[in-house]
């Protein structure tokens, strides 16, 4: 029987017993409908995982008493930073979620000219916190035990800059495929463009920073579709889809 778990922003410990935040909480109570002494799993984000059993459920608390850690490590051996260009609603809410379940390492948002969505200081940081809420929450279904960060919302020239490793960029018009590349070392960073594709100074910005244009196939994908393709695929070649891994337990 699969052993719920749930992700907590809190620092843990052997012994230690903690009580869930309202959201966690009702999750268990009303989502998972555990009872007390119930076995359950709990981490933070920051590798490994802690069983517990639920102390106590009741109207006004959930408590966790934390039994035993557990190394577990499910992570793959390629760093994918991923720039993700921001699209509306919930097609940005499934990229996160999945990118999260594909294994890519750091996420950051970034506005482009042709993004849909234009956001101001105060909503920036509503989003940011709903993204990595979901983040969060992807960690818990796929098994993760590190929850990737996202970095504050970036426009596209401040962030290409920054970036390091096989760099590539996602465009319809490029003459390179993935299966032509190979990363020097373990780590690729991938930009994924916004629903209306990148303008052409945007394409010629990328192309100045070292990024590499790369298409997938002959048809035209959707933003949300496009980057989760390039995910599985660069895991395929590089990462984790490649090779048979037993996470240790």
């Amino acid at each position: 029987m699969r052993v719920s778990r749930v992700f907590v922003a809190n620092s843990l410990e052997k012994g230690q017993t903690i009580a869930l935040d309202d959201e966690a909480a009702h999750y268990v109570k009303t989502v998972l409908r555990l009872k007390q002494d119930a076995e359950i799993i709990l981490f933070n984000g920051q590798g490994g995982e802690y069983i517990g059993s639920l102390s106590e459920v009741s109207r006004k608390s959930v408590r966790v008493k934390l039994h035993q850690w557990r190394v577990k490590d499910v992570e793959s051996s390629l760093c994918i930073a991923m720039g993700l260009a921001i699209s509306r609603g919930d097609r940005m809410d499934f990229a996160v979620q999945k990118a999260v379940e594909l294994g890519v390492t750091e996420l950051s948002p970034i506005l482009t000219e042709r993004c849909v969505v234009q956001l101001n200081a105060d909503k920036e940081e509503t989003r940011l916190k709903h993204w990595q809420k979901i983040a969060g929450h992807a960690a818990e279904q796929c098994g993760r035990t590190f929850v990737p960060q996202l970095t504050p919302v970036m426009k596209l020239d401040e962030w290409l800059n920054k970036q390091t490793g096989l760099k590539l960029f996602l465009d319809p018009f490029a003459e390179n495929s993935l299966g032509n590349l190979q990363p020097e070392g373990q780590r690729v960073t991938l930009l994924t463009g916004p629903e209306g594709g990148f303008a052409e100074h945007e394409r010629y910005l990328a192309k100045s920073a070292g990024f590499i244009p790369v298409k997938l196939g002959l048809r035209i994908l959707r933003t949300e579709t496009a980057a989760l393709a390039a995910l599985a695929a660069i895991q395929t070649l590089w990462g984790d889809f490649a090779a048979t891994n037993n996470p240790s337990s």
